[in-house]
């Protein structure tokens, strides 16, 4: 699979940007969240390289973007060992004291769902959290026979985002 395969694809799943809110039934939720640091400063470096794709390359994936920030419609294969994962940013956060995407499953990713990778500051106690957000259940055969394997593939590199940036 190649990046340029992923235009025009459609996404597979219908609850497009709900990782910003309430996550919908019927799916595996996660939402994790890690302290990475304090002050304004670690937040910006954070943030910066959390866009670049930062969480999924610190995690030990691979990554394939058509973008090298990320930006809506920015198609992504991620590469877990001989896995590929397409999928496309469905939105961005660029607040002041947020900042992330979240991506969305395109055909022929072992899961159908959305992901949240954000980094956020808080000045009140001038904390720095890395959050994973993401909704998904199993979208091909072989994701479903393997599940128990699966989803301890998921929370372990969940695990590892979090420690990414």
């Amino acid at each position: 699979m190649k990046l340029t395969d992923l235009a025009g694809k459609s996404l597979t799943y219908t609850e497009v940007g709900a990782t910003a809110g309430a996550l919908p039934a019927g799916y595996h939720h996660v939402s994790k969240s890690a302290v990475i640091g304090r002050g304004r400063e670690r937040f910006e470096r954070a943030g910066n390289d959390g866009t670049r794709w930062g969480m999924l390359r610190g995690a030990g994936l691979r990554v394939e973007a058509t973008t090298a920030v990320a930006e809506v419609g920015a198609e992504v294969l991620v590469h877990l060992g001989p896995v590929v994962a397409p999928c496309r940013v469905v939105y961005v956060v660029d607040e002041q004291d947020r900042r992330g995407f979240a991506y969305g499953t395109l055909p022929g990713h072992a899961e159908a769902g959305e992901e949240l990778f954000l980094v956020r500051y808080d000045p009140a106690t001038d904390l720095v959290h890395a959050e994973v957000r993401a909704f998904s259940r199993h979208a091909t055969w072989w994701s479903r026979l393997g599940a128990p394997l699966t989803s301890a593939i998921q929370r372990a590199v969940t695990d590892r985002y979090l420690r990414a940036l």
